[in-house]
């Protein structure tokens, strides 16, 4: 068990709302640690991003992979910006660079329903939205990133899967549900493929049932991926933990997000083996940036996410309890009438981060 010394967490704001999030989030962490005898903070700020690239010609510098590598935990805004490009014409992405440097491979991506918060799914508000979508994130079909072959009369990406991640996927996969059935959940995984027609996929549902013979008190499903955003709009309620493909992810994640309010009230972590980034899943929104009106919800929903991995890690309760007490809060300062901008109302940034902070 981790005692007096403090967790040292590694900062890069990034760019555009990325920066106005995580300062609402560290004011907030802050407040905690005052409050909470035997959790204690080392914040360490560090660059990265399209503002970065600007000055530097470099979007993830080595200092701040070496940052990263030496923190308990990395704490990441939003980055990038549309128009800041490379020369290939794509986007620059450090937080996907993080996940394959320091191999983040389960993409832990929740959908919680918060009291006060208007669902698009008709009887949600009663049934209730509690989900977790475990997305793939260091192979799949974004093992081709960079590496697609383009002609002028055809263009060809390749999909990855490999067993030795699908096994660690699976297995992160079935202890997050077995958590979460202490905790009330139904203790089901659900694999998300397509694997009546792709061989890559059926590979990876036999290596799930495969380890899921080693969690006999969960259980274990499957389903296609078009008959998931089905049922995702239609019984969101009957799903617990949700595994898939990189891709798959990355698109059903952000279904999931709209079930529940939107971008701005969905957190999300990349963990590998020793390693974890924690970030919202939206982007910068340069639309909006510098006005105020960004919802950090998400960004602190996803600083809890980092204090209950950093409490199992290191068996410390204060942490587990923080982590709690800020998922409390929300459901509190929302139930009360919290209307961020993002769903129409006026409460900006800085009224959204006091409302949750005076919940605590």
């Amino acid at each position: 068990m981790r005692a007096n010394d403090s967790f040292h967490i590694a900062v890069i704001p990034g760019d555009g709302i990325g920066v106005e999030v995580v300062a609402a989030t560290l004011d907030l962490l802050r407040k905690l640690e005052a409050a909470t005898p035997g959790l204690r903070f080392r914040f360490e700020e560090a660059p990265a991003g399209a503002s970065h690239y600007l000055q530097t010609g470099t979007d993830l510098p080595e200092t701040t992979v070496r940052l990263c590598e030496k923190a308990d935990a990395v704490l990441l805004g939003a980055c990038g910006l549309p128009d800041v490009r490379k020369a290939d014409g794509t986007e620059l992405r450090p937080q996907v660079d993080l996940r394959i440097i320091f191999d983040l491979y389960a993409g832990v991506r929740p959908a919680r329903l918060v009291p006060g918060v208007k669902s698009p799914i008709v009887g949600a508000d009663k049934r209730g939205i509690d989900l977790v979508v475990i997305r793939e994130s260091t192979e799949g079909l974004f093992a081709s990133m960079d590496k697609g072959v383009v002609t002028q009369d055809e263009a060809r990406e390749t999909m990855v899967i490999t067993r030795r991640t699908s096994q660690r996927l699976f297995d992160f996969s079935f202890r997050l549900a077995e958590r979460r059935k202490g905790r009330g959940g139904k203790g089901k995984v659900t694999c998300v493929d397509k694997a009546n027609i792709f061989r890559a996929f059926a590979f990876f549902r036999q290596i799930f049932y495969a380890r899921a013979r080693g969690f006999q008190d969960m259980t274990a499903d499957h389903i296609y991926v078009d008959a998931c955003a089905v049922a995702m709009v239609q019984r969101p309620w009957d799903f617990d933990v949700l595994v898939t493909e990189n891709m798959f992810g990355d698109i059903l994640s952000d279904l999931t997000a709209g079930l529940v309010g939107g971008m701005g009230m969905a957190p999300s972590a990349d963990i590998g083996d020793r390693h974890a980034v924690f970030q919202p899943c939206h982007g910068t929104a340069p639309d909006i940036m510098g006005k105020g009106i960004a919802n950090p919800t998400a960004t602190i929903l996803s600083a809890a996410l980092m204090l209950d991995w950093l409490a199992e890690r290191h068996d410390h309760p204060a942490a587990a309890d923080a982590a709690a007490r800020i998922e409390q809060a929300v459901d509190r300062a929302f139930a009360k009438g919290l209307h961020p901008c993002e769903f129409g109302g006026t409460d900006g940034t800085a009224a959204v981060a006091k409302a949750i902070s005076d919940a605590l």
